[in-house]
């Protein structure tokens, strides 16, 4: 078995956002760029990403947005408001962010899914929308919509898994507003609710898992 290079894990300050890149043993090509929650940073979601798909390269990012001795990715208001203006200027930086990084180190975007958490997943969802075609396949923890204002938006190749917590009484009851978002723009999703809270685990990876194997594998033959 090959070894990873000594680099691997290693916090990154090359590009506008900090990162760490995890490159397995053995890997097939395939990508996931992961995005943690609030108030965390970015190695929170290594273990599930590598749970999810062990043969693929991971790209933990850190949310620039400081808050509390950890980090977001971008401003709030109330958990629910957030500053406008903030999701615009991260989500600009982001987009060219996953070009960048993707360049710099032979990524492959075609086989490149985001991964994001809360914060994280509002994010890519923001990015999605603000940068059409920029990110096509994306699965979405415990997420909600945020833009108060959305563009016109092409997301007829995108492809996007959203799964909602049925406990997480403060986030949950917007994941439908989020898949109808999506729907109108062109976008496939696949939503569920888990018997779960705010919190990820098993069960997430477990359906991350099973449409990475269906939905992903058939948009990689289709295109």
């Amino acid at each position: 078995m090959a070894e990873k290079p000594p680099e691997d894990g290693f916090l990154r300050r090359d590009l506008p956002f900090f990162y760490r890149l995890y490159r397995p043993a053995e890997p097939t090509g395939e990508c996931l760029f992961l995005l943690h929650g609030s108030g965390v940073d970015e190695t929170t979601l290594v273990a599930l990403g590598q749970q999810i798909a062990p043969h693929a390269v991971l790209v933990a990012v850190r949310g620039r947005i400081d808050q509390e001795g950890g980090f977001r990715w971008f401003a709030r208001i109330t958990p629910t408001r957030f500053e406008q203006e903030s999701i615009r200027t991260e989500a600009d930086a982001f987009a060219g962010f996953i070009t960048a990084a993707a360049k710099r180190h032979g990524l492959d975007l075609s086989q490149t899914i985001f991964l994001g958490y809360s914060n994280g997943a509002n994010l890519v969802s923001s990015v999605m929308l603000l940068h059409s075609g920029r990110i096509e396949r994306a699965a979405l923890l415990r997420p909600m919509p945020v833009l108060d204002e959305v563009p016109p938006a092409d997301l007829s190749k995108a492809r996007v898994l959203i799964i909602a917590g049925a406990a997480d009484l403060t986030y949950a009851p917007f994941a439908p507003a989020l898949v109808t978002l999506l729907e109108s723009h062109g976008a496939a999703v696949d939503a569920h609710t888990i018997a779960s809270g705010h919190e990820i685990g098993d069960r997430d990876a477990e359906i991350v898992r099973q449409w990475l194997a269906g939905p992903a594998t058939a948009i990689a033959q289709a295109n």
